[in-house]
């Protein structure tokens, strides 16, 4: 029996595993519900438990026939602050909370590949460390588990970890060559001015109109400084200042985010930002505090696993259109997993036009097939074993 027979008889515990978790989604540190199931579930399948690791992280050590090597698996399992507006019968039953991004459906896979490598206990060349990461929507939780010491005793030596992806239909899979996901920063500026009356802007130094010339002047920095065949994104999202419509006010922020692939390429951004702020300001009489953190490092693939990970695919699911370049700008927080770990990180399409089920993710009506769930458990649990018998970075 194959690992996509044994993925189709637990379908329907996936999928009511994924509901159930939809109904009750709980936000970042916040998931205490799904983290004593998921540790309920772990341990009755016999594996090693941990809870309580970065607040509500859970993980499952599987030690198979030999010790090594090691494979770290991840499922994020938090959900958005969003009001749901499916109207499926297992709509979330908080108000204001959704599972609108598809953990729900990552912690389900997560489970049943557990179920399914578990049964293969005897035949595991190696330790499997199943992660089940709180906090992936910007709450750092992967890093809070680094932290914690989650790439330690045993250290890892691959990781990998999978999305289902709206974007893309049920039968898409991508297994990019190098950089995936961009890596995310975030900025905040205050410019301070010198506030007065609306009447009388000689007296004053705006902060407002400094604040508009250096958004404007920010945008050059993708047009003008980095090559066209690089990717940056550098994104003013959110601007504050005044408090009447005739006060000039004393300062004025603004805040964003800087996405790029490439470590020189974020580093030629970053010296432009600084500098065209710092000038502007300066040109305008006004004096600037800049704060900048990084939210992830962009998810790059390992060179050798994409195409050891996609021969799992094309033997899972023989139709499956497979993307070896695709990118998006889009971060994601396993990077500081698989920063220092050998990684894959694996797009499901899981859109069905014909079905309504092709809203983006973070839409209150996302939502996506579930006929994509037990192929994403067969090539996870495949491909776990396929790394551990290969174990293609041994000397």
């Amino acid at each position: 029996m194959t690992f996509l027979d044994e993925a189709l008889k637990l379908r329907d515990y996936t999928i009511e595993r994924r509901r159930d978790f939809h109904r009750h989604p709980e936000l970042r540190f916040e998931e205490t519900r799904t983290a004593a199931i998921i540790a309920d579930t772990l341990t009755e399948l016999g594996m090693e438990v941990t809870t309580g690791v970065a607040s509500t992280g859970v993980i499952g050590l599987l030690r198979g026939k030999e010790g090594s090597p090691v494979l770290l698996l991840r499922f994020d399992m938090d959900a958005l602050p969003i009001q749901e507006e499916t109207g499926v019968e297992y709509a979330s039953e908080v108000g204001g909370k959704m599972h609108a991004c598809g953990h729900d459906s990552h912690v389900a896979v997560g489970l049943s590949v557990g179920k399914l490598l578990a049964a293969r206990r005897e035949s595991i060349p190696g330790t499997i460390k199943f992660v089940f990461q709180p906090a992936e929507e910007g709450g750092g939780g992967a890093l809070r588990m680094v932290e914690a010491g989650v790439l330690e005793n045993p250290k890892p030596d691959y990781s990998m970890a999978m999305h289902v992806w709206n974007d893309k239909p049920v039968g898409w899979y991508a297994l990019t060559e190098g950089p995936a996901m961009a890596g995310a920063e975030m900025f905040s500026v205050k410019i301070t001015g010198k506030g007065g009356h609306g009447a009388a802007p000689h007296r004053s130094v705006d902060p407002v109109v400094t604040t508009a010339q250096i958004i404007n002047a920010l945008q050059t920095i993708t047009s003008w400084n980095i090559n066209p065949l690089d990717s940056a994104v550098v994104s003013v999202c959110k601007v504050d200042a005044g408090t009447a419509f005739n006060i000039i006010p004393q300062e004025a922020t603004f805040s964003g985010t800087i996405r790029t692939f490439k470590p020189d390429v974020l580093d030629k951004v970053k010296k432009r930002f600084y500098s065209i702020i710092n000038h502007v300001a300066e040109s305008m009489d006004c004096e600037t505090e800049i704060s900048m953190e990084r939210l992830t490092y962009p998810v790059t693939n390992d060179p050798e696993l994409p195409a050891l990970m996609t021969k799992v695919v094309q033997d899972v699911d023989p139709e499956a259109e497979i993307d070896s370049s695709h990118q998006t700008m889009g971060s994601e927080d396993f990077s500081f997993m698989m920063n220092d770990i050998p990684g894959c990180f694996i797009f499901v399409g899981s859109a069905n036009p014909d079905k309504g089920l092709d809203y983006g993710h973070h839409h209150p009506k996302f939502n996506f097939d579930e006929a994509c769930l037990p192929y994403a458990v067969a090539i996870i649990a495949q491909g776990a074993m396929e790394i551990l018998q290969q174990d293609p970075k041994a000397d």
